[in-house]
């Protein structure tokens, strides 16, 4: 059976699943529970200045029926008593020793603010701190939050400050809300901090009520933007994490990193940790189904674990990092064309509208008959087995796929259509190799038009 246990700069916790900084963690009782149901860690509801809260306080986003693909959440940081909050997490921690339990904190951007704070955590005997550099909303109009993690600048410096006072693991928490991750996280690591976290939420509108046309959520006829969380935002993260795991400063540093963004089952955070992560950190997921869902997280990454012979979390680690590649290093040879298994083709056509309508018309109804056809239905059709039967095959020419894997895509029945790899007509080329061999044909049209003429690439 895999070894599911971590030691997370210096932190150690029986399984990577942590519950994030956010309302699941506002309370010892809640986190009690939470390490009952076999949560490995607990990143406390960030502590700070005094807030007051709305309601109001979660929208949410849900699609094609399903509830909460995403939620958007106003709420500020703990409305709590500090010394309640401090109270609780020292006696949650004599409780449960062998559990993570890390500290958000959030203070005005002096060092004496940060000094005092640190020392206040550090008294409740917690394995770590975490700078919410992150939240996007309330917080950050107060010059906290995202106002910070913006800087690069004051991420290096305030984490720098904290360092001066902090015997425990610093650990900094990275906004989504930002050109380019690998900024803040270089500066983080230039004030000492010990290890990342990412993605704090990311700025949002859930929606308008086209009835009354207010924002959701609705305080008192007014709404606000928040932070989006959940299932939507997890390739959001992921790609993320990957570039701060394979940014050669954060590598150099060996500082592990914390991932963070829509982790609902144990194959969101297997993908995580295929990318660089070290822990991981769920909250919607938590929301959502409650802390049950713990037991699910570890028996499912456990098992797949066990499956593929990797036995510890270390052993799983990045692997997948070596696989990413920027665009200019991709191989351009490479084609794959889609196919449509016919016996477990349902003939509903998504995947013809699709490709005809919005990519690249390389799909064709042929009738039983085997006669091309354009879609439509036949009226006298009655019953499934007829109506079936009598509609056109959706068939691809392969000559013609570009392999733009839409098809695969909008299909919704499992297996129905595989993208196919196909045998090379052309020696392999990355579009690096050829810009610089061929500088010509990144710059004119007709010396590209020549150039495929030349290798017999025809475009559809």
């Amino acid at each position: 059976m895999a070894d599911l246990s971590i030691k997370f700069a210096g932190i150690r916790s029986p399984n990577p699943f942590w519950l994030a900084s956010a309302p699941p963690t506002n309370t010892g009782a809640q986190v009690h529970k939470a390490f009952e149901a076999g949560w490995g860690g607990a990143v406390w509801k960030t502590i700070g200045p005094p807030v007051f809260n709305v309601s109001n306080r979660y929208g949410a986003w849900h699609y094609g029926g399903q509830k909460m693909l995403g939620i958007n959440n106003v709420e500020l940081i703990s409305d709590r008593p500090l010394e309640t909050n401090l109270r609780e997490i020292a006696e949650v921690k004599r409780a449960w020793p062998d559990r993570a339990v890390i500290v958000s904190a959030m203070v005005e951007s002096t060092p004496d603010a940060w000094h005092e704070i640190v020392r206040q955590i550090e008294d409740t005997g917690a394995d770590g701190v975490e700078l919410n550099y992150g939240c996007p909303h309330g917080m950050s109009e107060r010059g906290m939050g995202s106002a910070v993690g913006q800087v690069p600048e004051y991420c290096e410096q305030i984490t720098s400050w904290v360092k001066q006072a902090s015997h425990i693991p610093v650990i900094v928490k990275l906004t989504p809300n930002i050109t380019n991750i690998v900024g803040p996280a270089r500066a983080a690591i230039a004030g000492g901090a010990d290890a990342i976290s990412l993605i704090n939420t990311l700025n949002s509108i859930t929606g308008v009520d086209l009835d009354n046309f207010e924002i959701s959520p609705n305080i008192g006829g007014k709404g606000s933007h928040g932070g989006f969380a959940g299932p939507a935002v997890k390739p959001i993260a992921l790609n993320m994490v990957a570039a701060i795991a394979m940014d050669e400063v954060v590598a150099r540093s060996g500082v592990p990193i914390s991932g963070i963004g829509g982790i609902s089952l144990w194959k969101d955070g297997a993908e995580f940790l295929l990318l660089g992560a070290s822990s991981l950190q769920v909250c919607t997921a938590a929301m959502h189904y409650g802390f049950r869902i713990a037991e699910d997280l570890c028996d499912g990454l456990s098992s797949w674990m066990d499956s593929k012979g990797i036995s510890t979390i270390d052993g799983l680690r990045g692997k997948s990092l070596s696989r990413l590649s920027a665009f200019q290093d991709l191989d351009l040879s490479f084609r794959a064309v889609a196919r449509i298994d016919s016996s477990k083709c349902i003939k509903c056509n998504l995947c013809y509208v699709a490709c005809n309508d919005t990519a690249h018309q390389c799909i064709d109804l042929v009738s039983p008959s085997g006669d091309l056809v354009q879609p439509g239905f036949d009226v006298r059709s009655n019953g499934k087995l007829n109506a079936v039967e009598s509609r056109p095959q959706p068939v691809v020419r392969e000559e013609d796929c570009v392999g733009c894997r839409l098809c695969h895509n909008v299909c919704p029945v499992e297996g129905c259509i595989e993208m196919v790899e196909m045998p090379a007509e052309r020696d392999s080329l990355t579009w690096d190799e050829l810009s610089k061999s061929k500088p010509e044909v990144a710059q004119s049209w007709d010396a590209m038009n020549r150039y495929r003429e030349e290798k017999g690439i025809h475009i559809h």
